[in-house]
């Protein structure tokens, strides 16, 4: 008796939990984990042409640092030119969707900060080239001391996501 009646919930359970089954996985795919990532490079001076809308940033660090926001807190550097493949072709490269920067130079004493898209690097010897789209604010002929700080990225985090499967190796090889 005692097995009927568990035969008989199980089966009306079962009937209730099969049509939830791609839901769940559906709800699982969407809560793939995230984590947004800021970017830091840093080199000694940099140039800006504006006929060819080329910044070059000069004796740039051949790290490039990144770090996220709570709750992950996942902080780390990569080669400048592991770096530079982000931009190559896929949904999920810079790209289809080029990031947002700021651009932070130091003149004397004071800063200037320029947000600009960066697109097309180019790494030659200690010199970096992004061709670049001024959104904000006036870009030096010539500047020291810079820092170019690149917008918050999303990269998923888990290892079924299939999005943003270069940049995860790059961060992996890095963090462990």
């Amino acid at each position: 008796m005692t097995t009927r009646r568990i035969f008989i919930a199980a089966a009306a359970l079962l009937t209730l939990v099969v049509p939830l089954q791609p839901a769940l996985a559906e709800d699982a795919a969407k809560a793939a984990k995230q984590a947004d990532f800021l970017f830091v490079q840093t080199a000694r001076g940099m140039s800006f042409d504006t006929a060819t809308r080329k910044l070059t940033l000069h004796d740039v660090s051949p790290v490039t640092l990144f770090f996220s926001d709570r709750p992950d807190r996942i902080a780390g550097n990569m080669k400048t030119t592991a770096f530079v493949p982000f931009w190559s072709t896929g949904k999920d490269s810079f790209l289809s969707d080029p990031p947002n920067a700021d651009i932070s130079i130091l003149e004397g004493k004071s800063l200037r900060q320029v947000v600009v898209e960066l697109q097309a690097p180019v790494v030659s010897g200690n010199d970096l080239t992004y061709t670049v789209k001024v959104l904000q604010g006036e870009m030096p002929g010539k500047g020291a001391d810079v820092s170019v700080f690149i917008d918050v990225v999303g990269m998923p985090l888990t290892p079924v996501s299939v999005a943003g499967v270069a940049r995860r190796s790059y961060r992996r090889a890095v963090i462990r």
